[in-house]
């Protein structure tokens, strides 16, 4: 099947597009391919105008085994599963870039799902798919305000580098992810995404300002294919108010807006603006019985009049909700050990948002098991964040993590990974678990200030912690104001989630998302700084509660040790089908992680069962040196000689000549078979052979050992008597 493919050239590498008619059904679908990594993304539109509130927007991202030529799945279901935390974060990584350019007034359901046919272990297919999606959306009739181009660029020693393969990414300072459009020829950034080595502010802003010819010359690309192969698209009808409704609405509204926008206590306020609502409905239902649709037109009225009252309320009396002033964060509290037992925790208050974080040390062989179509590994640092109903004053049922939470959850464990200790400065499996208690905006922050606390109380030696912020924006054409601290309604209402975690030294994350069509570089400028502004003033609260890592970890937690043992020993420690080994684990009630070196890690609950293991482990791997003296067990009698054991695995000859300091003529008369004898080392041949003495053991040993075997026994090493005829 032949189709018309497009390429373009970027830095090293080159970008392929077409439009095979694979998919006939959907409205829209393009095959976009980088290296040998090609993503096939379609768009499909609903017939009807859903009666919802919200623009049902769907995005799936899908991992296929088969595009690594893999069989995946467990034994009994050779099939995908849920998911990975990998696949869903480059779900959302898409949706945020193309959300925000659909019509506010369009309610139609669009789902787009992505898929990997092919991925070469080069390059990653997140890019590809945002652009297939940016492309399949671009020719359908669906009407969305894009084309986006996006890429990737990595900090590295020598400069930035354009999308980076894996093996570039490995040794980079940093990786961003930009999505722009382009509006009277400046490009707008609307969504931000990346991870940092403490990286400066400036570095960031210059990577951008290297990344725009590209991003220009992409976007420019998209819009002559568009042009080239595009359907047009379909008119948005903007839904009128009936103008006798709005006044009856505005009747009973009045000035309560004003009144309830400034009330400081959430809970308050979402219990006037219900009562509110209420008085609208009622009056509807008694003045136009069975009107259903009015109803809900209704309360999306009274929902853009709020926005609006936010927005004027910002942009002409920088007035926010709660009195603040626009460059102001919220009242700041922080608290460690708050629960009892735990190895580490830490709670991070700012303003009604409050979040507890507590952290759980295991052993090395705790890490996370990694396997999908990009990644398999280990994960010895995990960071989880739960956002249960009652943070935000709801009733919902309990169901399991949700996208949103796993979203959240990797940006704090990205933003805390540059500051973990490596496996040989700590050995430990570490989990953090984020609860958050109270929600009124930058709930992702702050757990990255109270996870930030909770790995100091533990005792776990960070470089230095960790603060986030988040920063809001509201604009009215050329007019705007950037926000400090959002806290709900501002994040609601708003027009920007500018989200920026990192230490005192630089940015370790970073997380951009926009409701408008994009930002201009110098509101992506004055936002960045504003958050390191920021970031230090919470890093000086912290450090008051929490100074440094604690010096001794918690009482709690378990204790490890590593060891060190020739590798060659790994079969004597794990035993004939783990015998060896398991017994000791069960002995102790420890665990022990063995690598394919010889580095052995010991986890025990506490410090006499790790003493009593690391000494039995020792014990079993000791590597024999000539002059050493063991005591050992006589396994087999030969005309020559004895073989004894000495160690666990470990047996060497005693030659009849070392049995005793006179001559043997009958080997039964000094030794037999199951005695227990201390004998000495006296030298390891080429083979590593053990040769050993009974004699030169006997002349410092003998008295020593005389207390725990038999008198009978020592005596049978003296000299035979002779016999009278």
């Amino acid at each position: 099947m032949n189709f018309k493919q497009y390429e373009i050239k970027l830095g090293k590498s080159v970008l392929r597009a077409s439009f095979p008619n694979w998919a006939e059904n959907a409205n829209g679908s393009c095959l976009v391919t980088l290296g040998e990594t090609s993503v096939f993304a379609t768009v499909l539109m609903g017939n009807q105008k859903t009666e919802q509130d919200f623009f049902p927007l769907t995005v799936e991202y899908l991992e296929r085994y088969y595009a690594r030529g893999k069989i995946g799945g467990s034994r009994y279901i050779r099939r995908e599963g849920r998911p990975s935390d990998e696949a869903i974060l480059n779900a959302r990584l898409i949706d945020r870039a193309i959300r925000p350019l659909f019509p506010k007034e369009f309610k139609q359901e669009v789902q787009v799902i992505t898929t990997v046919l092919s991925w070469d272990g080069k390059n990653d297919p997140d890019i590809p798919a945002i652009i297939a999606t940016s492309l399949a959306l671009a020719v359908s009739e669906i009407p969305w305000q894009g084309p986006i181009a996006a890429l990737r660029v990595a900090g590295q020693e020598k400069g930035f580098c354009l999308n980076p393969t894996y093996e570039e990414k490995n040794i980079s300072s940093f990786e961003v992810v930009f999505s722009t459009i382009s509006q009277e020829e400046e490009m707008l950034l609307n969504m931000i995404e990346g991870s940092f080595q403490e990286t400066k502010e400036e570095e960031l802003e210059r990577a951008f300002e290297w990344s725009l010819p590209f991003l220009k010359e992409l976007y420019l690309w998209q819009t002559d294919i568009a042009k080239e192969v595009g359907k047009k698209k379909i008119e948005v009808e903007k839904e009128e108010f009936e103008k006798e409704l709005v006044e009856e609405i505005k009747k009973i509204i009045g000035n309560s807006l004003e009144e309830i926008i400034f009330i400081k206590d959430r809970k308050e306020r979402t219990q006037r603006m219900n009562l509110l609502k209420e008085e609208v409905l009622l009056m509807i239902q008694q003045k136009r019985p069975g009107d259903e649709k009015n109803l809900k037109k209704a309360l999306l009225f009274i929902d853009q009049e709020f926005a609006n009252v936010f927005q004027r309320n910002i942009i002409e009396k920088e007035k926010r909700p709660d009195g603040r002033s626009l460059n102001e964060l919220r009242p700041i509290a922080a608290q460690v050990s708050v629960i009892p037992r735990t190895h580490g925790s830490g709670l991070f208050i700012r303003g009604q948002t409050k979040t507890l974080s507590i952290l759980t040390l295991g052993a090395p062989g705790d890490t996370q098991l990694l396997e999908g179509m990009e990644i398999t590994g280990e994960k010895r640092f995990m960071h989880h964040y739960n956002f249960p109903p009652y943070a935000p004053g709801e009733i919902k049922p309990l169901r399991g993590p949700g996208r949103r939470e796993i979203g959240h959850g990797m940006l704090v464990e990205k933003a805390l990974l540059p500051v973990i200790p490596t496996i040989d400065q700590f050995p430990y499996t570490m989990r953090i678990v984020t609860e958050v208690l109270s929600s009124n905006g930058s709930t992702s922050m702050a757990s990255v200030c109270s996870a930030s606390l909770a790995l100091m109380d533990a005792g776990v030696p960070i470089k230095m912690p960790v603060a986030g912020i988040s920063i809001g924006l509201v604009k009215k054409g050329e007019k705007y104001k950037i926000l400090k601290d959002i806290q709900g309604p501002e994040d609601h209402y708003g027009d920007m989630d500018f989200k920026v975690a990192g230490t005192k030294n630089g940015i370790t994350a970073i997380q951009m998302d926009v409701k408008i069509k994009g930002i201009e570089r110098e509101i992506f400028k004055k936002a960045l700084f504003l958050a390191k502004e920021a970031r230090e003033e919470i890093l000086k609260l912290m450090e008051k509660v929490m100074p440094g890592p604690r010096k001794e970890l918690s009482i709690f937690a378990p204790r490890i040790q590593k060891l060190t043992i020739n590798p060659e020993k790994i079969k004597d420690l794990i035993g004939p089908s783990g015998k060896t080994i398991n017994k000791i684990i069960s002995a102790t009630k420890s665990s022990i992680d063995i690598e394919e070196d010889g580095t052995v890690y010991v986890t025990a609950e506490n410090e006499e069962a790790l003493k009593k293991t690391v000494e039995e482990i020792r014990r079993i791997t000791r590597e024999p040196q000539v002059g050493e003296i063991f005591t050992g067990k006589v396994k087999k009698i030969y005309d020559f000689g004895a073989m004894v054991e000495f160690l666990p695995g470990e047996a060497g000859l005693v030659h009849i000549s070392e049995l005793a300091p006179f001559r043997v003529k009958k080997i039964n008369d000094i030794i037999k078979v199951g005695d227990i004898v201390p004998v000495k080392i006296i030298s390891i041949d080429e083979q590593g052979r053990f040769n050993l003495s009974l004699k030169e053991a006997q002349k410092k040993e003998i008295q020593k050992e005389s207390e725990k075997y038999p008198q009978k026994r020592i005596k049978k090493w003296q000299q035979p008597s002779k016999k009278r005829r």
